[in-house]
């Protein structure tokens, strides 16, 4: 065989490139390793650890993440004792463990939230620290133990606004119940004046920013984080958020998305989203299988931007429904656009239909227009979707066929009573 015939027809210069080329896709995934597991200085002994994972596009097998997410767990060093607030999801938990390589000991281990990407990764970090206790309220333990199985001798529960000494820094727990699960609490580090706040005010971003720099990105990623999981506690969300108004907070620090050093701004954010009044917004979800709900959609749309409201349409098939669930936020009327589908609505109507119940906007107004074949039960199927929506149903339009000139007048009557309802109760 000659020298230069290689190996199955393989030549050596071949060999070697392809060897060169993993050789240095090996040196950039071990430099973003590297990048990527190193502790985050915030404050004096203070520090930001975790994992930024870039990406992820699906949460809860549910809810979109188009722009990735972060899960971030925080180490706060006292003169005496030291606290590491949080974890990470379990498939980053090498990178959190990576991290904690730096750290001698941890005397506590705060645990928010009980959910696995926060608190999946306490039994590794047990097993390195077996002396750490998990600090935790008392409906966080039972979950905590149910869930990951940890041993109830390693828990400390706390009551709300009990407060634990680190030395020269101080740990106070205050109880957000429903921000979003039962047992939720956030942890205020009265020295420097910081809220760990876990979901609260969180947002699903990957970024190699530790703070807020982009304020318009983060305010979009925290709204649709808002619409997506905290929305339909709005009810309780705003008592917890009365209760945070007698801290001094310069700075919140969450358990998902960026840091915020000036968090004026999504305060007052949330307390839009929360308790502000509807906007004077139509959003409308749709589905059109032969054109005749399409033409619909369009022609009250127009007619409703020619009485002075904006519209948001949203073509169900392709659309984003975390998209669908922000402007769920603001919006005063809601009209579902769909066919008839064996004597009933489209599949997906159905979907957007019992998301809107189960998130439970503010939204006032709701009706529904469509076209059918022969007959059906469209408007009582979906009006007995929305138990949870407080909404007074507004006439329907359902038309035979494609819509005819009638029908495109009553659409502009609906239109009307729209703008008149909104006009009426001051939505702008």
């Amino acid at each position: 065989m000659p020298i230069n015939s290689g190996v199955n027809g393989v030549q050596p210069a071949e060999i070697f490139a392809e060897k060169k080329t993993y050789n240095n896709l090996q040196r950039l995934i071990r430099a973003r390793k590297e990048m990527t597991m190193r502790k985050r200085k915030i404050k004096d002994r203070i520090y930001w650890l975790g994992a930024v994972d870039w990406d992820r596009r699906l949460f809860d097998s549910l809810i979109p993440l188009p722009d990735g997410t972060s899960y971030n767990a925080y180490l706060v060093e006292g003169s005496e004792k030291t606290a590491l607030l949080d974890t990470v999801d379990p498939p980053k938990a090498d990178e959190l463990m990576a991290q904690l390589d730096e750290v001698s000991k941890i005397d506590f281990l705060v645990s928010h939230h009980a959910e696995q990407d926060h608190s999946g990764t306490i039994p590794r970090v047990l097993e390195r620290f077996p002396e750490a206790k998990v600090v935790a309220t008392p409906k966080a333990k039972g979950m905590l133990i149910d869930l990951l199985k940890i041993p109830e001798n390693a828990f400390i529960t706390v009551e709300d606004g009990e407060e634990l000494c680190l030395g020269d820094k101080t740990l106070k727990f205050i109880y957000t119940p429903w921000v979003h699960w039962p047992e939720t609490m956030v942890t205020y580090l009265e020295e420097d004046r910081i809220l760990f706040s876990c979901d609260f005010y969180g947002s699903h971003i990957a970024t190699s920013d530790l703070f807020v720099t982009d304020q318009g990105r983060v305010y979009e990623a925290a709204k649709r984080y808002f619409a997506e999981i905290m929305m339909p506690f709005r009810n309780v969300i705003e008592k917890n958020i009365d209760k945070l108004k007698g801290y001094d907070i310069q700075m919140i620090a969450p358990s998902h998305g960026q840091l915020y050093a000036q968090p004026a701004w999504i305060m007052e954010a949330y307390q839009d989203w929360v308790m502000g009044a509807p906007h004077n917004l139509v959003v409308l979800p749709f589905v059109s299988m032969h054109g005749s709900t399409r033409e619909m959609v369009d022609h009250l749309a127009s007619a409703l931007v020619e009485n002075g409201v904006v519209v948001e349409l949203f073509s169900l098939p392709v659309t984003d429904i975390g998209k669908l669930a922000m402007s769920l936020v603001d919006a005063a009327t809601v009209v579902v656009g769909t066919p008839t589908v064996l004597t009933g609505p489209h599949p997906l109507a159905a979907y957007a239909t019992f998301l809107a119940n189960a998130l439970r906007p503010k939204v006032k107004f709701l009706s529904i227009i469509g076209s059918y074949g022969w007959g059906g039960k469209t408007v009582e199927t979906l009006a007995g979707m929305i138990p949870n929506l407080k909404v007074e149903v507004l006439e329907p339009v359902l038309c035979k066929g494609a819509p005819s000139a009638p029908d495109l007048e009553v659409l502009d009557r609906l239109a009307g009573t729209i703008a008149q309802k909104h006009k009426e109760n001051g939505f702008r």
